[in-house]
């Protein structure tokens, strides 16, 4: 059985979007610190990335789900960090 070719891109979307977030997660982990991101946006965007996570399953879409996986937990590292570092 072969994946369609618009959910190979689906996947690949996924796969630039959630890594996207890997250097900030990494430097905040390095620095200990998260001066410059936005608590506010990181909080709003955590529960938007939870949504769609839930949305994922609702519907049965499983780039939606793997790349919102990943990506909500990256975000939500990033979140806690800058509650732990400031």
């Amino acid at each position: 059985m072969s994946i369609p070719l618009v959910e190979l891109l689906g996947y690949f979307a996924a796969c630039l979007t959630t890594i996207s977030f890997l250097p900030q997660a990494l430097l905040i982990w390095k620095r200990r610190s998260a001066e410059g991101v936005s608590l506010g946006m990181y909080s709003v965007f955590v529960s938007g990335i939870g949504c769609w996570l839930i949305y994922g399953f609702f519907i049965s879409s499983w780039p939606l789900v793997a790349s919102n996986t990943v990506t909500f937990l990256l975000s939500g590292m990033i979140l806690v960090m800058k509650l732990r570092f400031g």
